[in-house]
């Protein structure tokens, strides 16, 4: 499947079925985040291993040289999100990806009299 015009890779984001777009240069984290959709994260540099999910469909490269998995995690289609960029349609597994839900700020407190 081609890009779209702008370079974006359509992205499903299964059991949930969460569609997102993902553009060149942007993981498939950030560009999930972008479309309001919360997939698990810590480190956001490949290294922890808390964002790893599995590649279902499509093919996708590495903002890093050797990103946190063993080869033969790679052979199984284990992928993360958060150093993972597309360069295709892509379907991936993520049981624990929801939506994302902002914070609400905290409340400020009152200082002074206010006239």
């Amino acid at each position: 499947m081609k890009p779209a015009a702008d370079g974006a890779f359509a992205v499903r984001v299964e059991p949930a079925g969460f569609r997102f777009e993902a553009g060149a240069g942007a993981s498939l984290l950030m560009a999930a985040q972008a479309a309001g959709i919360r997939l698990p994260s810590s480190c956001r540099n490949g290294a922890c291993r808390a964002c790893m999910c599995r590649l279902v469909e499509g093919e996708i490269a590495y903002a890093v040289e050797w990103p946190g998995l063993s080869r033969d995690e790679k052979d199984e289609g284990w992928i993360l999100p958060c150093v993972a960029l597309a360069r295709s349609a892509l379907v991936i597994e993520s049981p624990l990806a929801a939506p994302h839900v902002p914070e609400a700020p905290p409340p400020r407190p009152l200082t002074g009299a206010r006239r």
